[in-house]
């Protein structure tokens, strides 16, 4: 009997790309603020912002 793959399974958009990014102190003091308030990552609230400003732009 083959043994089942163990991780997590492929994800239908995979994050492949890097992108770095110069902030000052201030900005990644409020980057940071917000990883704790949202419980959440770097990358998902720079993505949420993108979106955000994205979404007004089409506006």
């Amino acid at each position: 009997m083959p043994s089942k793959k163990m991780g997590r399974p492929p994800s239908d958009k995979p994050k492949s790309e890097l992108i770095r990014v110069r902030a000052d102190q201030e900005i990644l003091s409020k980057l940071d603020a917000c990883t704790e308030k949202l419980k959440t990552t770097r990358s998902d609230v720079i993505r949420k912002g993108i979106e955000k400003v994205y979404d007004e732009l089409q506006k």
